[in-house]
Formats: structure tokens, C-alpha cells, sequence
């Protein structure tokens, strides 16, 4: 069960088309686990819950009901965590094989981010945390053929270079005390 102190977002539901082949992508590219699946009875529409972690029922609800003629998503993304650059680099393969496609790889300093559109076309986010703050929106190139070391020491830079620059941990007490 989840312990939270005060409203905190827990998870998300997106509609689509195919349930089937979105719940197949969600699941191989990170490795989401099905929870429950059926037809609501009030929400007459067909659910799959898929869960990355054992305190939560679910973090993702794929929602049949999205019109095939749609010509665009209401998500702005869906941003997923990661734990190292490398998983940047092994996700985006792997979300390309499954049909991803617009993949924008950005280093907005505090973290470093791969924006791609999933099969119908919702926008994905997959990121890891930087140590550092500096004032938001930013987005410069990334290039993921550079090795971790490179790409940190650069991060370092772009930040320190700008005048809102913090470390995060000094961000993080000016802004949540």
C-alpha cells in the first residue's frame, strides 16, 4: 500500500485504440507487470492495470475507447524514471523495435531525457535525475553515442553556466521548506 501525507500522483490512464498491442509495448519496453484487466462496470470500457512496483495496484491504466480517427493525443507524456544512462539508451532501442517513432533526446540539466511518440502516437518521456538545478524550461542536444562520463561532465557545465544553477539537494530545501 502506498503511504502518502498529503495528495501526491499515484498513477495514470491513457486511451487507445488497440488495448492489446499498447499493453504489449508498455509492458516489453519497461517491464510493467499486468495487475487486473476487464470491462468496467460503470466505465464501460476495457482496462488493463499494469504496475511496476508491488505497493501499487497500478501506475498505468490502458483504456480501450480512443476513436481510430483520432488525430491526436491529449497526454502531454507519460515520463518514466530510470536508473542510468545506459537504460536511455537499451529503452529507446527497445521502444523503436516496438514501433516508437519522433525520438528527441534533450538534457534539460537537471535531468537527461528521450521524448519519443508510442505506437498511437502518445508522447513518452524516459529520464534520470541530474544532481543539479537550473531554472525550467531548458533543452539542449543530447547525444547518447557520448560515453556517461562525457555526458555528465558536460551536464555539469551547461549548469553551472547558468546563473540559476543550485545543486539539487539546495534547490530542493528552498523550494519544499
Amino acid at each position: 500500500m502506498l503511504k502518502v501525507t498529503r495528495p501526491t500522483l499515484s498513477h495514470f490512464g491513457v486511451y487507445v485504440t488497440d488495448v492489446d498491442k499498447m499493453v504489449r509495448f508498455y509492458k516489453t519496453v519497461f517491464g510493467l507487470v499486468e495487475t487486473d484487466r476487464g470491462v468496467g462496470k460503470t466505465f464501460k470500457a476495457p482496462l488493463v492495470f499494469l504496475s511496476a512496483s508491488p505497493d501499487q495496484h497500478h501506475q498505468l491504466v490502458i483504456a480501450g475507447g480512443r476513436p481510430a480517427d483520432a488525430t491526436f493525443s491529449t497526454v502531454m507524456q507519460l515520463s518514466f524514471a530510470v536508473p542510468s544512462i545506459q537504460h536511455l539508451r537499451d529503452l529507446k532501442k527497445s521502444a523503436e523495435a516496438l514501433g516508437a517513432s519522433r525520438f528527441l533526446p534533450l538534457n534539460h540539466g537537471n535531468a537527461l531525457s528521450v521524448y519519443f511518440a508510442d505506437p498511437e502516437g502518445n508522447t513518452v518521456e524516459i529520464y534520470i535525475d541530474m544532481p543539479f538545478y537550473i531554472s525550467q524550461p531548458h533543452g539542449d542536444p543530447l547525444d547518447l553515442s557520448k560515453d556517461d562520463a562525457t555526458l555528465l561532465r558536460e551536464t555539469e557545465a551547461i549548469c553551472r553556466s547558468d546563473p540559476t544553477f543550485k545543486l539539487i539537494e539546495d534547490w530542493q530545501a528552498a523550494t519544499f521548506n
